[in-house]
């Protein structure tokens, strides 16, 4: 029986114990929770911060706190009210469920109690309860059933809870007070299962030349605990973790900006505060607003990469882009959270349609985006090599010098020449195009700093001027005429 079938057959659980009132889930808005904060950062964490009004008597003493995050990490908790010392501490992270009652009660006596569909009677069994690994097994008198799923009412009555099993996840302190009395006691640790992330919704209008955005802040609560009425702060940033990896190269960049936001900041965070309290319940996903600007300048970019010098087997659809600026003056006018922006268009009913959505990194206010949405449908581009030779033979290159010094004073200079190969590559690049107006197509020849003896190239030819976007990349922006097709021929001169 698996746990679906186990939930299935123990969907009615009783607890006969006076005790049993105490573990009893709060119903409503009821909470133990005090005056709580949530700081959330973007890397599914969040820091909580919980001050509660507590009445501490003198000498050692244990304190709990119900309703803290059921993924707390408990080596990360900060306990201080005034005149205690912390002796120890322990989270009871065993939740009180239907399958644990029945684990914690391996090898007790429980109450079956046996519904008549037809009658209504009830009939009431002792049973000891031997196993709940894939299923329940009890011995009732002489004999051992496994209770079954098959639709009849079964209730199992348990005694009391176990001590170890808690409603709600606590924390619980040990302390030694210099002094009896009600006092503000708070509690801080870390917990995963609280997150946010950034979504953008553009609108582009590709008549005018513009883009709206809305930006959207979405929080995830899956910590297992509601944060009642919480002072919520988000940070905008990648605090460093234990298992901090390697940051791939931003290729939706174009150029990084150099304007500071008008945001608080914390170090080299931006801060995001939500306008007054807000509840965030447990498996709750809730959007706050906090970017709305209107008609910023954007384009549409096709764009292709060709990698060293290859040759493609088929034409290759060009990638379509949207480039806009975040900046102050023209822009977006922001620091941008890292999220995803999803773009629309509206049709020639103008209604908004879907055109592609891509991921943006934490972006400094004054860079230039351009965000990839798609494949080109009628835009292709086929990379060739058109020729490919060595050049070489009469030409040497002085590469190394040796001075031998005895005694401090030099004796000989030697020098050594060797011959050196080059090469000359044409490439042949072929741009179509099946669209009635032309096109700018941004061709990146990608590889030309190979390998670190092969930094010394040259241009000898190209068609269209080009433009060294680092020491190995070099774009080409090339206009192709509506319905049309244009070859565009380059030469480079390279040592490999």
């Amino acid at each position: 029986m698996t746990s679906r079938i186990l939930a299935a057959s123990l969907f009615a659980i009783a607890v006969a114990s006076p005790a049993a009132a105490q573990q009893t889930p709060v119903s409503g808005e009821e909470t133990a929770q005090g005056d709580v904060s949530v700081t959330i950062y973007q890397n599914n964490q969040a820091l909580v911060q919980d001050v509660r009004q507590l009445n501490i008597p003198r000498g050692q003493t244990r304190i709990e706190f119900p309703d803290v995050s059921a993924q707390i990490r408990p080596q990360t908790v900060s306990f201080n009210a005034d005149g205690t010392a912390i002796v120890e501490q322990n989270f009871d992270f065993d939740l009180l469920t239907p399958q644990k009652l029945m684990e914690k009660a391996i090898g007790q006596t429980v109450t079956l109690v046996r519904t008549n569909p037809a009658t209504g009677l009830e009939m009431r069994e002792q049973a000891e309860v031997l196993s709940t690994a894939g299923g329940v097994v009890v011995r009732i008198g002489d004999r051992i059933e496994v209770l079954r799923d098959d639709g009849l009412p079964v209730r199992v009555v348990f005694d009391e809870v176990p001590p170890n099993l808690r409603a709600r996840p606590t924390l619980s302190v040990t302390l030694n007070s210099n002094r009896g009395g009600t006092r503000p006691a708070s509690i801080r640790y870390l917990t995963p299962g609280l997150g946010w992330s950034s979504d953008y919704v553009a609108l582009f209008d590709e008549a005018r030349g513009t883009v709206d955005m809305q930006g959207w802040v979405t929080l995830t609560n899956n910590t297992g605990t509601t944060f009642h009425d919480a002072d919520t702060l988000l940070v905008a940033g990648n605090p460093a973790s234990g298992n901090q990896g390697y940051a791939p190269p931003r290729r939706d960049l174009q150029q990084v900006g150099t304007q500071t936001a008008d945001r608080e900041r914390l170090g080299d965070f931006y801060l995001y505060p939500i306008d007054g309290r807000t509840t965030i319940a447990d498996a709750q996903t809730k959007q706050v607003s906090f970017l709305d600007v209107q008609a910023v300048p954007a384009r549409k970019v096709y764009t292709i990469d060709v990698a060293r010098f290859d040759s493609d087997d088929a034409p290759r659809a060009a990638s379509t882009a949207i480039s806009f600026n975040s900046s102050a003056e023209g822009g977006l006018g922001d620091a941008l959270p890292a999220g995803t922006v999803r773009f629309y268009q509206r049709d020639v009913q103008g209604n908004p349609q879907f055109i592609g959505e891509n991921g943006i990194g934490h972006t400094p206010m004054g860079s230039t985006l351009s965000l990839r949405t798609g494949d080109a449908f009628d835009v292709f581009v086929q990379a060739e090599v058109e020729n490919r030779e060595r050049i070489s033979g009469q030409q040497w290159r002085q590469s190394r010098r040796y001075r031998v010094y005895e005694d401090d004073e030099l004796v000989r200079e030697i020098r050594e020449d060797y011959s050196v190969d080059f090469y000359r590559t044409t490439m042949r690049y072929t741009f179509t195009n099946a669209k009635p107006e032309p096109v700018v197509v941004e061709l990146t020849q990608e590889g030309l700093d190979r390998y670190w003896w092969g930094l010394d190239y040259r241009v000898v030819s190209e068609d269209v001027e080009g433009e060294q976007i680092n020491f190995g990349e070099r774009l080409y922006r090339v206009t192709v005429p509506a319905n049309g097709e244009r070859e565009v021929r380059v030469t480079y001169e390279t040592r490999w």
